[in-house]
């Protein structure tokens, strides 16, 4: 069966060659039929300079360069609806997510899983970097209406059956192990230890990751906007209470300040949520393709006939 592998770059003008020689080597004793869908996040270096090369040089090694930064999630998606093979893995282009788990990963997904998942171990994290994944984990079980493991990330294996179920998710904001997890299937796994960059700084800084986890939250579940049934008719109480009992100018004032914060996160909690709808309303393209490496001939006559997030 023909393997695709989708692989989101951002500024990897170092790292396109050595994951070449990587999955080369990973797959030589797997299968041979196979294509490597390099996904040009709007790069600022020579990123597609190199993927042109390959490219060149291995035609299985394709490229998709998108017309500026659009996010990993995007990217990702970029790659699956360029990917034609029954079987597709996605994996990061920094070598964290090890090609030689490859092999593994599709013999256990030919044993009927439709998806099968690299679960890393964190060991050689900050401290503070795995306290905060593991507290963000446990706060996701209890919120979220699918399951998200902890470890569990985009380094995986899908059956083309699982493909065409992420493909037929429209929505805007995608947290892709909310929809990897939501989409179900019978799923398989394999452990890994961390693996450090090879080349490079990481592109997640905290402000990002932040915002990441944010939208993992609101994306499956509405529990957030919950609280103001609860915490209106508290606050009234209470304020009713302290007017019968307070007689302090400055007791009432931080009463007050202490109200007004809690409706200043309420609001900010529905802000959230109403921005999120505006951006499926307007329904404007996922991402846009700048330049694209032309299909292997056998491939051309399944090309996707262009639609949104297909702009070129």
């Amino acid at each position: 069966m023909y393997l695709s592998m989708v692989v989101p770059c951002f500024n990897e003008e170092h790292g396109v060659q050595r994951l070449h020689d990587a999955l080369v080597a990973a797959l030589s004793g797997a299968t041979q039929d196979y294509e490597v869908i390099l996904v040009d996040d709007g790069s600022t270096d020579r990123t597609l300079d190199e993927a042109r090369r390959l490219n060149e040089h291995d035609p299985r090694f394709r490229y998709v360069s998108l017309s500026r930064n659009f996010g990993k999630e995007a990217a990702m998606l970029c790659g699956l609806r360029h990917a034609r093979g029954d079987r597709v893995a996605l994996l990061d282009a920094d070598l964290q997510h090890p090609p030689a788990l490859l092999p593994r990963m599709l013999v256990l997904l030919d044993t009927g899983y439709d998806q099968v998942v690299a679960r890393r171990s964190r060991s050689g994290d900050r401290a503070w970097r795995t306290a905060l994944s593991r507290a963000y984990y446990r706060l996701a079980r209890r919120c979220l209406d699918v399951r998200v493991q902890d470890g569990a990330g985009d380094f995986r294996v899908l059956s083309r059956r699982a493909v065409d179920a992420l493909l037929s998710l429209p929505e805007q904001h995608r947290f892709s192990k909310g929809l990897f997890a939501w989409i179900g299937f019978d799923t398989g796994c394999v452990t890994y230890r961390n693996v450090p960059r090879e080349t490079g700084d990481s592109r997640w800084r905290p402000s990002a990751l932040v915002d990441h986890g944010v939208d993992g939250l609101t994306s499956f579940n509405d529990h957030p906007l919950r609280p103001a049934l609860y915490l209106g008719p508290l606050v009234f109480g209470l304020g009713c209470a302290a007017a019968a009992i307070v007689g302090s100018p400055q007791r009432w004032a931080a009463a007050l300040l202490g109200c007004a914060g809690i409706e200043m996160f309420l609001l900010g909690v529905l802000g959230e949520y109403v921005g999120r709808t505006c951006a499926e309303v307007r329904q404007r393209p996922h991402y846009l393709v700048k330049e694209s490496s032309p299909a292997p001939v056998e491939l051309r006559a399944a090309e996707p006939v262009p639609g949104p997030g297909l702009v070129s």
